[in-house]
């Protein structure tokens, strides 16, 4: 089964840097965020979902360093069945997080005037807890506190429900703690935002929905991810994503990233949109979504803002005074993401424990019955290494063998391919940053011959590499072309694929139709126009032959 679901990071440009698919065994994850509130780290966060087949299996909040190794998994310590998908945000200093919390029960329907009636209801809630021990810490619960009559999201079919899980009145689906100790929290079929006393779980105020506490100046509708906005002393401010728009209904015709700044001392209480930043393509987001203010240099959050609009893993960057500055998607309608966000790219530096990964292939054409030529093929990746600028690429004659440099190739995509002349039994690979220094090499792999070659009989030998010709042999440094002793400037090239076997490869793959594979080449430059007339002339006398 092929890794494609789970965590993933990918570069300005969209190239892949890192997955964790296959480490987490193609299980969902959510909340993918870079934490940046520990210590000078930067530190990743996530939810792993609870297994598919296995019901003892609850999920996990992750908290992983830079080697992409953990540090905390913060498992479901009391009576809830799994770690909620909603949400895993790591405080400062790291010791606590926040969680969301979903629990089934059955309770009287007196809220909607039908007293002694009852059903099951999904009761919505969050708790703070310890990233060590996974024990409660602080939990709050709409049970008490949000009456039944306050969800806009009707019963479906008017039928009471009389199975578990029941009626999701509330759906909480975001939690944040400010500095006073108190939380906001999101709660999306009540189409409210609430601030909840952390001393003792009383709602201190209602934005939006029916009860809303506030004069505001606009509306939202089905909202995601409210989050406090680090701002000046004596003001409160907020973002969220207004989806405006759930799976059946819909109040405004695109989604839009709100920040809103909160007065609780004027009477009434107001609230006004301070930013706002639309869907760049004009659609909605139906579900989920996220909103992130990246901060400026100075450290305040009033940067950019990045948002999440989640399907198909469609994300967008804004500058403060609203122009879109960049907007992407996968490729496949298949994938989505809950939240995306972005990594400070100053200090967070991927350095896997694990090693690089190399396979090496090799390949034969035969020029004559007698002659024939072969050329090693070098496919090299590393998962989540953020600074490799380029390659080196070695072979050995033996495994004990000292390796030699064959090819140095710049990295411009995940895998990296590399093609050297001759038949190479040992391979490794070496990734350099962007000046020069090693970060860190592969185990020495033995190339995979073709099983066409034990089943035909045929039988040829290794090259030793530090005896295969270089560049420059291919050169007659005699036969220079010179006028008054100045060297003629010519355009010409040792050819992209690094001589004459490599060449051949390339006519053979073209002529079986192998495509879908990104190819990195090692450019060989010289100025001899005997060089290019020469392989011109082994190229088109071998073509002949292949036709």
């Amino acid at each position: 089964m092929p890794c494609q679901v789970g965590p993933h990071i990918y570069d300005g440009n969209g190239i892949l840097i890192w997955s964790g698919a296959c480490t987490f065994e193609n299980r969902n994850v959510f909340d993918f965020r870079p934490v940046t509130n520990i210590d000078d780290e930067v530190h990743m966060s996530f939810i792993l979902q609870h297994a598919y087949h296995d019901d003892s299996v609850k999920g996990s909040g992750m908290i992983y360093d830079q080697r992409y190794e953990h540090e905390n998994i913060v498992g479901v310590t009391n009576d809830l069945s799994a770690f909620n998908m909603h949400e895993f945000k790591v405080l400062d200093g790291g010791k606590t997080a926040l969680a969301c919390t979903y629990r089934s029960e059955n309770v009287d329907f007196a809220d909607l005037g039908r007293p002694g009636e009852t059903g099951w209801v999904i009761i919505g809630g969050f708790e703070e807890i310890d990233t060590a021990t996974g024990k409660v810490l602080f939990e709050w619960s709409s049970r008490n506190h949000v009456p039944l009559n306050e969800s806009s999201f009707s019963i479906p079919g008017n039928e009471l429900p009389r199975d578990a899980p029941g009626w999701d009145y509330i759906h909480v689906n975001s939690v944040d703690k400010n500095a006073n100790g108190d939380y906001l929290l999101s709660a999306r079929f009540t189409n409210t935002i609430y601030l909840i006393s952390g001393q003792d779980g009383h709602i201190i105020w209602r934005l939006g929905g029916e009860q809303s506490d506030f004069d505001q100046n606009f509306d939202f509708y089905r909202q995601h991810h409210a989050q406090f906005v680090p701002s000046d002393d004596n003001e409160t401010v907020i973002s969220f994503l207004n989806n405006a728009s759930d799976e059946g209904s819909q109040k405004d015709l695109t989604s839009t990233a709100l920040i809103v700044k909160i007065d609780t001392t004027s009477s009434p209480m107001t609230a006004r949109v301070v930013k706002s930043f639309e869907r760049p393509d004009g659609e909605l987001t139906r579900l989920r979504g996220s909103v992130q203010i990246l901060s400026n240099p100075g450290g305040k959050g009033d940067g950019n803002v990045f948002v999440g609009w989640s399907e198909q893993g469609y994300h967008s960057e804004h500058s403060p005074s609203g122009k879109c500055l960049m907007e992407a998607r996968f490729l496949s309608p298949r994938f989505s993401s809950y939240r995306t966000f972005k990594l400070p790219n100053n200090n967070f530096h991927g350095r896997p424990s694990e090693p690089p990964a190399v396979k090496s292939f090799v390949y034969a054409s035969a020029i004559s019955p007698t002659v024939i030529t072969t050329v090693t093929v070098f496919y090299v990746s590393w998962n989540g290494a953020t600074d490799v600028a380029s390659w080196n690429f070695y072979a050995q004659a033996q495994d004990s063998s000292a390796p030699v440099l064959v090819g140095n190739v710049q990295k411009t995509d995940f895998e990296t391919m590399f093609m050297a002349d001759g038949y190479l039994d040992w391979a490794s690979a070496e990734a350099l940053d962007i000046n020069g220094n090693s970060l860190g090499w592969s185990e020495v792999q033995r190339s995979i011959l073709p099983e066409t070659w034990s089943q035909s009989g045929l039988s040829i030998k290794p090259d030793d590499p530090s005896e295969i010709p270089t560049l420059d042999d291919y050169i007659d440094d005699d036969d220079d072309n010179t006028e008054d002793g100045v060297e003629e400037e010519e355009d010409s090239s040792y050819g992209i694929f690094g001589g004459l076997g490599g060449f051949l490869i390339f006519l053979l793959l073209v002529a079986c139709s192998v495509t879908g594979v990104a190819v990195d080449v090692w450019l060989g430059q010289t100025n001899e126009k005997k060089l290019e007339r020469k392989l011109n002339a082994e190229a088109d006398a071998v073509a002949s032959r292949l036709i």
